[in-house]
């Protein structure tokens, strides 16, 4: 995946998360982040970085932003893993 579909993903998962009035506060509560770094942050990729690990931590988010953006279940993990700052975890 190249970058740049990385962050169109983490993109459109920031924007799903800013919609959902429960996530939301959870989201900013676990980066420490306020509403006004929702927005001065977004085009930041270990902002976008941030975001995708948050949606990643759990399996019905992922499966609800991506039923919402049309997208393989699998496309929120790849797209972490093609912004800086992620390493591919071996554990064998």
């Amino acid at each position: 995946m190249s970058p740049e579909q990385a962050q169109t993903i983490a993109l459109q998962a920031l924007g799903w998360l800013v919609s959902n009035d429960e996530l939301c506060p959870i989201f900013l509560g676990s980066t420490g982040g306020s509403a006004e770094d929702l927005s001065s942050q977004a085009a930041d990729p270990a902002f976008q970085s941030s975001v995708l690990e948050f949606l990643t931590m759990d399996d019905a988010w992922v499966t609800a932003f991506c039923d919402t953006h049309d997208l393989k279940y699998d496309m929120p993990l790849r797209a972490r893993y093609s912004l800086p700052g992620a390493e591919n975890v071996n554990w064998t």
